[in-house]
């Protein structure tokens, strides 16, 4: 009978196998049933029963299973049922654990809900499966700007300012500080500084996920990982004995920004006297240090002076009435951000940060530095008051006569009574300076005698200077508005209306229309040659199409007035009047240039920018140039799928012009430009044009401390021995973005170069890889090769990327290695473009 039992088992387990394999014969059946149906939800259920069945067959049906994967995942990231799309991606990565398409896709969900941690991790993953995956390299490279900032980089490789840090560490701990607590501990140096110094408990806190686990393996790697105990808190979250044991002796923090209080050190102090130090030390008292409790910093004092700085004046104010023949409204007011967060309900940082010395054109001090206020960071009284404390007023006396642009503040960083740390503009500093920009004056000039008046105040975690005005010395008049319609007693009217921008009305007391424009912006309607060339070009294609004789008088070289658009009505009345010609702008942010084109002929010209405020300005500059009603209109209120941005205008209709962004203001290449040129050239009649038609990359190499310092931490020797650049290094990205390659410290070796064509009306011009020969003209080592961009139009009218004028920042291709090159020296760059991606590496 055994041999019988057996048999039966034997013909159990082949039937078994049988109806494995008919199941998953069929589910496979059924998947590709349902792919070719589009129910990629029901493909993807089948393709997971048959994985799970038959691990066997995952290598060959991998690439169906991504693709069910992926287009289900679109579904249900457009139904919003996120943790629906998260399962999904959780099952298939327990099935293809080291699959890097999947890591990179499952980041790129991550990162659009806004996780940019988890999504960096994912992107990373995908990198180290794959190093030449340029989908996740590119990602990773994107979302490392946003997880670790680059000025780690730059204060990593600050010697002076890691050293002075050291110092103070060390005199508080010798003078019996013992426990010691990081706040906002980073990459960890501070702590080890404390350890090193000999205090016998640690404890630092990091609220980012990514830079508290870079801090553990920085302290492992150093080997103090069971001497530094870290936290992934936020100080103000921190309890004493669930966190750390007793209170500490001494605080040691660098959560301080350009304007000092914008990272809530204010904030964190209060609650670490409160609830984390030791008291403090009495005054006028000889006891121990140890049994108090202390900061590192101690105190600040905070600086100021007015400057003439054209840079900052193009970014913040709108410096012309009129832009290629539009007449800019005197009814509509535009202010940047920093001005608009004067009254904001909401918490807007009140300055901009700006290497002051490296602004384009320099800058003017107009005053003598002038003390703002101090603070002592180790006197709970005064820290609390801070924020209760009412806005006091400077005067500062004008010593050099010029246009008053800006404000700019700096900071001495008292850290005992031996150290300090200066971010003065006139220093060798890794630091930025606070810039509070002027806006809304009647008059911006000053001369000697004159009186700079100023408003502080420290609210929202942010020192605010504000009311920002001049008093002449002959008759002490104060001019403190734009025009006459806005007076100093209504200037809290103006602010309120400021800050309801975003949710109500866009127009003031005075009916003016009050429109804030991102600094970019600002700089891009300061631009005067760019509307210029749009203006000859968007005339040369219009008079193309519609060659009738009041088209022929238009302004096409920009010299002329134009055509006139009410005797051209008159005309058109006296016949049939012709179809007009369609024109899309879908250029980013605020853009004039669907007016510009309206005043050429007519046309119908479509805007696509979406703020409300934007549109009120533009319909009332369209109105004040007496465009009628039809000329201009808004693009996005048109589409049913705002997603699917380009579309024919009227299902019987094409455009005639299409005006793409191409470049971004940092120096890169727009996401996803070319795959919107291929859908544009088919939204175009005959004739018709994409604006830009084609872009040049120009590149030359370069010489320069600067930029190696600011992309990798150079080794051990500024970080004082620590062993951080490995793994800070891990964040570091090949390109760095927003230079200004007119102040950027730097040696050329090489004359510029053209690298690669990218031509959106003719694709077959077009090469993913190039190899580009460049000879050096100057002996040294290239460090980096800064690269932008000739924008064509056309064949007559172009852009420079890196001309004064222009409101786009360059770029650079940071080396890994220096090269060591000498004059005759020939060397060979292949250039690389994916997507919007640029990589360059150099061959000998």
């Amino acid at each position: 009978m055994p041999n019988s039992n057996a048999k039966f088992h034997c013909n159990h387990r082949g039937g078994q196998e049988a109806g494995r394999r008919e199941l998953v014969s069929r589910s496979l059946q059924s998947a590709q049933h349902c792919l070719e149906e589009q129910d990629f939800g029901t493909a993807y259920a089948h393709y997971l029963l048959v994985l799970n069945l038959a691990p066997e067959l995952k290598t060959s049906v991998k690439e169906t299973f991504q693709f069910s994967l992926f287009k289900w995942a679109e579904e249900l990231d457009s139904l919003a049922r996120i943790q629906d799309l998260f399962n999904c991606y959780e099952q298939a990565l327990e099935l293809y654990p080291n699959d890097e398409v999947i890591c990179n896709s499952m980041g790129e969900h991550l990162f659009r809900m806004g996780f940019r941690d988890e999504a960096a991790g994912y992107f990373h993953k995908a990198v180290k499966l794959n190093p030449d995956f340029a989908d996740a390299k590119e990602n990773f490279y994107r979302v490392a700007n946003w997880l670790v900032e680059r000025w780690h980089f730059i204060m990593l490789n600050d010697t002076k300012r890691n050293l002075t840090y050291l110092k103070a560490i060390e005199n508080a701990v010798r003078s019996g500080c013992k426990s010691v607590l990081d706040i906002g501990t980073g990459t960890g140096i501070l702590s080890m500084f404390a350890k090193k110094a000999g205090a016998s408990s640690v404890y630092a806190c990091e609220l980012s996920k990514t830079m508290y686990e870079l801090a553990h393996d920085v302290v492992a790697a150093n080997n103090m990982e069971r001497e530094i105990k870290l936290l992934h808190l936020k100080s103000l979250d921190i309890e004493i004995p669930k966190h750390i044991p007793e209170r500490v002796s001494l605080v040691v923090t660098e959560t301080v920004d350009a304007g000092l209080f914008g990272e809530g050190i204010v904030e964190s102090l209060i609650h670490a006297w409160e609830y984390l130090l030791l008291q403090p030390k009495p005054k006028n008292q000889d006891v121990s240090t140890g049994d108090y409790g202390r900061v590192i910093p101690a105190s600040a004092t905070i600086f100021g002076m007015a400057v003439e700085c054209k840079g900052i004046r193009r970014h913040h104010r709108v410096g012309t009435q009129e832009v290629a023949g539009v007449h800019l409204s005197d009814s509509v007011q535009f202010f940047s951000p920093t001005y608009a967060s004067v009254g904001s309900e909401e918490t807007v940082e009140p300055y901009t940060t700006e290497k002051i010395s490296r602004v384009p054109g320099g800058y003017v001090p107009l005053t003598e530095p002038c003390q703002v206020m101090t603070v002592d960071f180790n006197n709970l009284q005064e820290l609390k008051s801070l924020a209760d404390r009412k806005p006091w007023k400077l005067s500062l006396p004008v010593t050099e006569g010029g246009i008053l642009d800006a404000v700019v503040v700096w900071f001495v960083l008292q850290l005992d009574d031996e150290h300090a740390l200066s971010t003065s503009p006139s220093e060798e500093t890794c630091w930025e300076q606070a810039v509070y920009p002027v806006q809304g004056l009647l008059d911006y000039s000053v001369k000697i005698g004159d009186t700079v008046m100023i408003e502080v105040c420290c609210q929202d975690c942010y020192l605010k200077i504000q009311k920002i005005s001049s008093s002449t010395s002959e008759c002490g008049m104060d001019f403190s508005d734009r025009d006459g319609t806005l007076s100093l007693g209504n200037e809290a009217e103006l602010c309120n209306a400021l800050a309801g921008l975003q949710t109500t009305s866009k127009q003031d007391g005075n009916g003016q229309v009050l429109c804030v424009l991102e600094s970019t912006e600002i700089a891009l309607l300061n631009n005067v040659p760019y509307h210029e060339c749009f203006k000859a070009a968007m005339g040369k294609v219009l008079l193309s199409l519609n060659p009738r004789k009041d088209l022929q008088s238009m302004d096409v070289d920009g010299h002329g007035s134009g055509i006139n658009l009410q005797e051209s009505q008159n005309k058109s009345s006296l016949g049939v009047a012709p179809d007009p010609l369609y024109i899309l702008d879908v250029s980013e942010g605020f853009s004039i240039l669907p007016i510009i084109a309206g005043k050429l002929g007519p046309v119908r010209a479509y805007s696509s920018v979406e703020k409300e405020q934007h549109q009120a300005a533009l319909n009332v500059i369209s109105e004040a140039n007496q465009f009628p009603k039809e000329t201009l209109e808004f693009w996005l209120s048109h589409l049913e799928d705002e997603s699917v941005v380009l579309q024919r205008p009227k299902s019987d209709k094409l455009w005639s012009i299409i005006i793409l962004d191409v470049i971004e203001t940092s120096g890169l290449i727009q996401q996803e430009v070319m795959e919107k040129a291929a859908i544009s050239r088919c939204l175009l009649h005959s004739g018709g044009k994409i604006f830009p038609q084609y872009v040049l990359v120009y590149g030359m190499l370069v010489e320069s401390e600067s930029l190696l310092l600011e992309s990798a931490v150079q080794g051990t020797e500024p970080t004082l021995g620590f062993n951080i650049a490995p793994f800070i290094n891990q964040f570091k990205v090949p390109v760095r973005v927003y230079l200004d390659l007119s102040t950027l410290p730097c040696l050329p070796l090489s004359k510029p170069a053209e690298l690669l064509r990218l031509d959106l009306m003719n694709p077959l011009l077009n090469s993913s890889s190039r190899e580009v020969k460049v000879q050096i003209c100057k002996s040294g080592q290239v460090t980096a090769i800064p690269f932008w961009y000739h924008i064509h139009l056309d064949e007559d009218h172009s852009l420079n990327t890196s001309d004064e004028s222009s409101h786009w920042k360059q770029a650079a291709v940071v080396l890994d290695e220096p090269i060591q090159v000498q004059v005759g020296d020939e060397l060979v760059l292949d250039v690389q473009h994916h997507k919007s991606n640029i990589s360059i590496t150099v061959k000998r």
